[in-house]
């Protein structure tokens, strides 16, 4: 029979004697069981048996002298002891799987693997440029990019696994750092098989009750909150006939007639010429959406990935916000 959770003070912990006798598998075993919601699941991710998994967790709470998870009937949520551990768990394994990496670039020369995360359609040309000129001065490091939703991206900047990334940020982490890397402005647009396509007379009110694309973050609350409050200024309709987190999809539902949808000025200005978007108004007032870089202080970077970061924040430094304003 399941035991209720204790009500008394939790014994005192050792520091010393816990950081000599903590297994990190325990942790890492922990991480799993918290992530997949049952014995079961937790034991086929890790492929073992589930009394192995069970008599882990039973020794990590021994250890700990805490309750971390409430497995009574019908439940198997993390205590509030376990939602801690849990989320420092998450930062020692991180940091645990790039010292590995680290280890492995201890070179004369500088080497190693980048892995970055940035946000759909990042176009910024002093990214590009300090990346084109590492790469030019140390050949043998390589670099992966992942392109993924803001909100994954700063997670896994959080949980270090990746070096650094370029996203949208709706609130800061105090225990993150951030750098704008450049603003972009955001507009509303039209494909070609839209009525309004062409039209160089119109207003507001042309656009009342049309369908909308939107990005999927595009809410009041979310980082594209102005981009939303631009919509409304619209009076589009509430009807959304397409939503994606991917900016390039958003741009094809647009072109193909789905909607009216925001876009970046700078990133479109290709289509604009080549007559496969068409500016809708407003056209004054229109809302800037800033990307930044974030990074993890504490995360364990091999030499490749520090050059990079450090090179990068340089020539942020260096340059001022006003030449990295795409209007």
């Amino acid at each position: 029979m399941t035991q209720p959770p204790s009500t008394s003070a939790p014994p005192h912990i050792d520091p010393e004697r816990l950081t000599r006798e903590m297994n990190w598998n325990l942790l890492r075993t922990f991480v799993v069981l918290a992530e997949s919601g049952s014995i079961t699941e937790a034991a086929e991710r890790l492929r073992l048996k589930q009394p192995t998994v069970s008599v882990a967790l039973k020794k990590l709470e021994d250890q700990l002298g805490q309750r971390l998870i409430d497995r009574s009937p019908g439940r198997f949520t993390l205590t509030e002891a376990g939602a801690l551990l849990y989320r420092e768990a998450v930062n020692i394994n991180g940091s645990i799987l790039r010292l590995a990496t680290l280890m492995r670039t201890v070179t004369p020369e500088i080497s190693g693997h980048v892995r970055i995360a940035v946000a759909s359609h990042v176009l910024c040309p002093l990214f590009d440029a300090v990346i084109g000129d590492f790469y030019a001065d140390h050949p043998k490091a390589s670099l992966a990019i992942d392109v993924i939703t803001s909100g994954d991206a700063i997670s896994a900047v959080a949980a270090k696994r990746v070096s650094f990334a370029l996203a949208l940020v709706r609130e800061q982490d105090p225990n993150l750092r951030y750098i704008p890397v450049y603003r972009e402005t955001f507009a509303l647009f039209c494909g070609p098989r839209h009525p309004l396509f062409g039209r160089r007379d119109l207003t507001l009110d042309d656009l009342k009750g049309h369908a909308a694309v939107v990005f999927d973050n595009d809410r009041l609350q979310d980082a594209l909150q102005d981009v939303t409050l631009l919509r409304a200024r619209a009076a589009l309709a509430s009807q959304v006939t397409g939503v994606s987190e991917n900016l390039e999809e958003v741009r094809r539902m647009i072109m193909a007639g789905l909607g009216i949808g925001p876009l970046p000025k700078h990133v479109v200005a290709r289509d604009l010429r080549d007559e496969l978007l068409w500016q809708v108004p407003p056209f004054e007032d229109l809302p800037e959406v800033d990307v930044y870089l974030v990074w993890h202080p504490e995360t364990i970077r091999n030499r490749a990935e520090d050059r990079l970061l450090t090179d990068l924040i340089a020539r942020l430094e260096s340059t001022p916000l006003s030449d990295r304003v795409y209007a």
